[in-house]
């Protein structure tokens, strides 16, 4: 027999809406039944027999949240193409409410590139990871943030053929600058192939914008970073990404790479279903300052800052996505539900993952995120089993 776990008495975010004093059925790995408790203040639940039962009264449940966009953490990277280093990062953001993720390179020659996506695809066909995402190396000199320079090269459609069948069809996602050569056919090359075509570290124009997306390219990696800045006689990539309904936009939530009105204004021009919150968290999340490396680049974190030794451009970010939703909603002032579609919904159906997770309806599998009243994290359950364990009232 399946174990079975009722949550009960917590504030639960389901697609319609919020739940006052929800209950919640776990069996195995899925959930089982999705209800209400009984009213407050009257007898409690009745415990099921043979089934653990936590009141949760006072707290927050929300979906497991799903990260597109992480390079590492815990002091790991992804781009290390060990499997321990890959999952100690994986375990770090599990920690923090991630259940979901893919996993994302950096800048490298193509044949490291390949030996990583060849390490990777077999965290994914394993289930650790829900598939690879290549950042680079086809991006802009101009705008390559912290990608070493002395390895970017243009999207020749080959190129980007090698790195997909060195995924052996594990490859959900690759960002590149589509004005660069060869741009636009990699483009459509990633869309015919079913991985996300997405735009970013481009130093492209609105109307180059406008015919990557015609071309089939649907998500901006970190809008607002690592492009040019929105004009108004140059509106550049930032408004062409944001106005066109077929695109998702990824926001780096920590305080540093956006502004909170500069957050709000995405959010009034997209809504929360075309908004997915990112980490983009390099090996220092979760980790004390110091120094660290970000693919073949030194890195230092201070004050919880990553950037490059040489240059101090920004070197991704020490983000966990539990410290992204706290900050949506209590400093942003996002609701609640906006910061839910924004971290569990939206990201889930980018992977092509909603029919399993993401939001919290029967038959789904039981990913789930308890925050306590000032949504700080007090518990992570993956697949129906405990990663952090709550403590009940």
């Amino acid at each position: 027999m399946s174990k079975r776990t009722v949550l009960t008495g917590a504030r639960v975010v389901l697609p319609e809406g919020v739940r006052e004093n929800g209950r919640l059925t776990v069996e195995g790995r899925t959930l089982a039944a999705v209800g209400a408790g009984t009213e407050r203040g009257h007898t409690a639940d009745a415990p099921e027999p043979g089934a653990e039962t936590l009141d949760l009264t006072g707290h927050w449940i929300v979906p497991g949240f799903v990260d597109i966009h992480v390079h590492g953490g815990g002091g790991a990277s992804f781009s290390a193409g060990s499997h321990q280093e890959s999952l100690t990062a994986i375990d770090t953001h599990r920690r923090h409410g991630t259940t979901t993720m893919a996993a994302s390179t950096v800048t490298g020659d193509l044949d490291e590139l390949s030996r990583q996506a060849g390490s990777l695809s077999e965290l994914v066909e394993q289930g650790d990871l829900a598939g690879i995402h290549f950042e680079g190396p086809f991006i802009s000199c101009e705008r390559r943030g912290a990608h070493d320079e002395a390895l970017l090269r243009d999207p020749d459609p080959a190129d980007v053929r090698k790195l997909l069948d060195a995924a052996r069809g594990r490859a959900v996602m690759m960002t590149l600058a589509p004005e660069r050569p060869g741009g636009l056919d990699s483009v459509r090359l990633l869309a015919d192939s079913g991985v996300i075509a997405a735009v970013g570290h481009t130093d492209g124009s609105y109307e180059s914008t406008k015919e990557a997306i015609d071309a089939g390219a649907t998500v901006a990696t970190h809008l607002f970073n690592a492009m040019p800045p929105l004009g108004h006689r140059q509106p550049g990539p930032i408004a062409a990404l944001l106005a066109d309904e077929r695109v998702t936009v990824e926001l780096i939530n920590d305080g540093v790479h956006l502004h909170p009105s500069v957050l709000r204004l995405a959010f009034d021009a997209a809504g929360a279903g075309r908004v997915a919150f990112i980490t983009d968290a390099m090996a220092a999340a979760d980790m004390s300052d110091g120094h660290y490396r970000l693919g073949k680049l030194q890195v230092e974190v201070r004050d919880g800052v990553a950037r490059l030794v040489e240059g101090g451009s920004i070197a991704g970010s020490t983000l966990t996505l539990d410290q992204a939703f706290k900050r949506a909603v209590t400093v942003d002032g996002l609701p609640v539900t906006d910061a839910v579609t924004a971290l569990s919904a939206t990201p889930a159906r980018l992977l092509g993952m909603a029919d399993r997770v993401g939001s919290i309806e029967p038959g789904k599998l039981a990913d789930l995120v308890v925050l306590d009243e000032e949504f700080t994290l007090a518990g992570v359950m993956r697949q129906g089993s405990w990663i952090v364990p709550p403590r009940p009232r």
